[in-house]
């Protein structure tokens, strides 16, 4: 005999309140690998957790996968919370999931690692984006908590390198959910105020901590409030193993605070040094010139004197030879030799015999003195 028959649908009805009367699948928590994810355009996200050896289909509808911290994924593992229930129309169960949360490397993590791949296809840490440090900055912004290790240490550090050193402290909070919104707003104002000097370089960061402690400075708001920054930007957060997405907006990463307080301030002792040898190349430069010019202005001495004396043996020796011209043409000398001039009595010259008669005067001129003569004979 057949019993009473039932429709799909009641069936159906009737698994899911047998389901939904079981308290444990009313709220439960369910771990598995994600695949088969599909995030629909109603916003809707549909998948299913599987292990090793069981498939179980799940659907987080929209308002509730708003509220992820994370973006899920096939091959993901999650803890996912829910109820199970059954879809009627296909008479299948589903965990109806209301939260999940990464399994294993935690969610705080995998929120970082996806902001920090958007930004970084975004092109917000592109190397072309960075700006140099001042290597001597007139005044320096630190924007941290006013009451933390790590503006007393960024002082102290500053201080010690250069005991000058302006510094501005710009409060903000660095730890809790309004964190984010105060430090973009510190580093806005940062840009904003007029000083004389002005704000050279910023140093934005905290002390030590867990990341739950460090997150502020993994906000979104707060890289791209970097990024706009006018003025260079070095980020100190935490301890050298410690990495935010703030590090990779700023400019340059500091490994502590006391290290962006030594890469914002120079140290003047090394300055000095750096001086001092730069003093002692300088006048070594200048003796070296000063010795070459020296040098050289021996050497033109040297060419004018052996010039001069060149052009003095060349005039000395035309002196000479005009000296002997002359004196190989002065009469005087002529007459040393032997000769004589023989004058009229009216004081001409006789160059022919036939000037003179005999009987006449004439006055004979010898290299040394004179001869009163009476011409007894001509000869022609």
């Amino acid at each position: 005999m057949i019993g009473d028959v039932f429709s799909v649908s009641q069936v159906n009805a009737m698994v899911a309140e047998v389901i939904s009367s079981e308290p444990d699948l009313a709220d439960i928590w369910v771990a598995g690998e994600i695949s088969n994810f599909t995030h629909h355009s109603s916003g809707h996200m549909y998948f299913s957790l599987k292990d090793e050896a069981a498939r179980l289909k799940a659907v987080m509808f929209r308002r509730a996968n708003q509220s992820l911290e994370f973006q899920p994924a096939s091959g993901m593992k999650v803890i996912a919370h829910g109820e199970i229930n059954v879809y009627p129309a296909g008479g299948d169960y589903q965990l109806y999931v209301d939260a999940m949360e990464p399994l294993g490397i935690g969610a705080l993590f995998l929120r970082f690692q996806q902001l920090k791949a958007a930004l970084e296809a975004e092109g917000l840490f592109d190397a072309a984006l960075k700006r140099p440090i001042p290597r001597f900055s007139r005044r320096i912004g630190v924007i941290t908590s006013p009451t933390g290790a790590a503006v007393h240490d960024i002082i102290t550090v500053s201080k010690r390198r250069w005991p000058g050193q302006r510094i501005l402290i710009i409060p903000a909070q660095v730890q809790g959910d309004s964190a984010p919104a105060s430090i973009v707003r510190a580093i806005q104002a940062a840009n904003s105020v007029a000083l004389d000097p002005p704000l050279d370089v910023l140093i934005v960061g905290r002390g030590g901590g867990s990341m739950e402690d460090l997150w502020a400075f993994n906000h979104e708001t707060v890289a791209r409030a970097i990024r706009a920054s006018r003025i260079p930007v070095i980020s100190a957060v935490g301890h050298e193993t410690d990495f935010t997405i703030a590090d990779f907006a700023a400019d340059i990463r500091a490994a502590t605070p006391s290290a962006a307080a030594e890469l914002a301030v120079p140290d003047m002792s090394a300055v000095g040094a750096q001086l001092a040898a730069a003093a002692g190349r300088m006048a070594a430069s200048v003796r070296r010139i000063a010795d070459r010019r020296r040098q050289r202005l021996d050497e033109a001495v040297k060419w004018m004197r052996s010039g001069m004396q060149n052009k003095l043996s060349a005039s000395r020796r035309r002196l000479e030879h005009a000296s002997a011209v002359l004196t190989a043409l002065d009469p005087q000398a002529v007459l040393g030799r032997g000769y004589a001039i023989c004058r009229h009595k009216d004081g001409r010259i006789l160059r022919n015999a036939a000037d003179a008669a005999s009987g006449d005067t004439v006055r004979v001129t010898l290299g040394r003195g004179e001869l009163g003569c009476e011409v007894n004979e001509v000869i022609l």
